[in-house]
């Protein structure tokens, strides 16, 4: 277990990472590498499993913050979200059996398009942009939950954000609902790795519950920021994490 200090450290990192989390996602980019540089000495399954406790933590917290603000499409919603889980246990499973290092180039050049079309749309999620049959929104929920399901599971970084995008570009919704309703979904993908891993032995539960408190704290504030802010406070931040992500994908494949 590690010391005291080194725990508060890694907490304060979970706090700042449910925050983010909490509005568009992204918080992995700060809590993952938390846990890695704060605990060498564990293997890299230990702490992506220690990892997912307070994520899910948070993200639940987010989600139900989220629900008593805005209106959840629920019927439409929890298929999505169990097509999710399955597909990020798919992916888990998928992981263990072939190697992941392909996705970090594909999911930088993914980043770097959404950024840029962010940027130059500026009405771009501000407010309902499609009017789509149920069944179409039906369809296209299931394919993006099991799309960003299996992705999580098998590779994990920007999930948050990606879901984010995906319900705003081609779902039709505001930041607003897009980021509610994205936190349901990654509920459910965090729920299934979280299970994954913890069927193996692979969670610090020492480290996992502290973190799990300062990750719900955190999500509590930035849910608060980004109700109070609106739709284009949550634009401006989802520009920035989406940014951070491209630079930290853009080291790791250029020393790769």
């Amino acid at each position: 277990m590690p010391d005291i200090s080194t725990l508060l450290t890694i907490c304060a990192c979970s706090f700042l990472a449910g925050f983010i989390d909490s509005i568009v996602g992204g918080g992995g980019l700060v809590q993952t590498p938390a846990l890695l540089i704060n605990l060498p000495d564990y293997p890299l399954p230990t702490l992506l499993g220690t990892s997912k406790f307070p994520s899910l933590a948070g993200t639940l917290t987010g989600a139900v913050q989220y629900t008593r603000r805005v209106v959840v499409q629920w019927r439409l919603l929890w298929p999505m979200a169990l097509a999710a889980f399955l597909a990020s246990a798919a992916g888990s499973y998928t992981l263990t059996q072939v190697p992941n290092a392909f996705m970090k180039p594909l999911a930088l050049l993914i980043l770097i398009c959404v950024f840029l079309y962010t940027l130059l749309n500026r009405n771009f999620g501000q407010e309902v942009a499609r009017e789509l049959t149920t069944a179409q929104l039906r369809a296209r929920m299931l394919v993006l939950g099991s799309v960003l399901g299996f992705y999580d599971g098998f590779f994990g970084p920007g999930t948050g954000s990606f879901l984010v995008m995906g319900f705003v570009g081609w779902l039709g919704f505001d930041f607003l609902r897009a980021s509610a309703h994205a936190k349901w979904v990654n509920v459910a993908t965090n729920l299934a790795s979280l299970l994954l891993f913890a069927s193996s032995g692979n969670v610090l539960y020492g480290v996992a519950l502290p973190m799990a408190m300062a990750n719900l704290l955190g999500a509590v504030v930035g849910v608060r920021l980004a109700l109070l802010q609106g739709n284009g406070f949550i634009r401006v931040f989802f520009l920035c994490i989406i940014a951070a992500t491209i630079l930290r994908f853009s080291y790791d494949v250029w020393h790769g």
